[in-house]
């Protein structure tokens, strides 16, 4: 049902994409990319980036085993663990994915919270793999809000979607701990700014 929900919904979405750019320089500069976005949005993410092959670390639990299921049949790989379970072993396998030449993303708030609460993990892979952070936001104009600890959103169909991209955050291999703090504060502003972006545009245009 997951599937065919984010299927025949997001196929009727009105794209909108702006900062192509920076997911464009990061295949120029000849690195992965590390997608990183907030949980509440993974309805609309999944059906954008189908099909590149990108690994996402899912959970342990019975959520992250539908999540896993469901990700898998739009071309994904899973790399299982979490903030709370697994994360060695996942982080693990994703800097295997990385220097394999594949791309890998994380809900970085998830699997429970706090919402909009940038977790470790993307600095960290950054740093040992010298690739780069891609954050992202998507807002849908119209959507139901989910009572969830995310906010999970379900966009109506039809409605215009936004994606807004932002700028690469890179960390250098000889990076000591505070450049890799660093880079996670990076991260939050970044995530923070996309998302009010993104929903003050629609919530403007809804308005006027």
């Amino acid at each position: 049902m997951g599937y065919w929900a984010i299927r025949l919904i997001c196929g009727t979405l009105r794209w909108q994409i702006e900062g192509w750019e920076h997911f464009e320089s990061i295949g120029a500069a000849g690195r992965n990319k590390i997608y990183v976005f907030w949980h509440g949005r993974i309805f609309m993410a999944t059906y954008f980036w189908r099909n590149r092959g990108i690994v996402v670390m899912t959970s342990q639990n019975r959520d992250g085993e539908y999540i896993a299921r469901v990700i898998r049949r739009f071309g994904y790989g899973a790399a299982r663990g979490s903030s709370s379970r697994g994360s060695r072993r996942a982080l693990v396998e994703m800097i295997q994915e990385l220097r394999g030449q594949k791309d890998v993303a994380f809900t970085i708030d998830g699997p429970r919270g706090p919402r909009y609460v940038a977790k470790p993990g993307a600095s960290y892979l950054a740093w040992k793999t010298g690739d780069a952070i891609l954050p992202f936001n998507i807002t849908a104009r119209n959507s139901w809000t989910l009572p969830s600890w995310d906010q999970f959103q379900i966009p109506k169909p039809f409605s215009p979607a936004l994606v807004l991209i932002g700028e690469p955050i890179y960390v250098r291999a000889e990076a000591a701990e505070e450049e890799i703090c660093e880079a996670q504060r990076k991260i939050q502003f970044s995530l923070d700014d996309l998302r009010e972006r993104g929903d003050a545009r629609w919530g403007a245009r809804a308005g006027s």
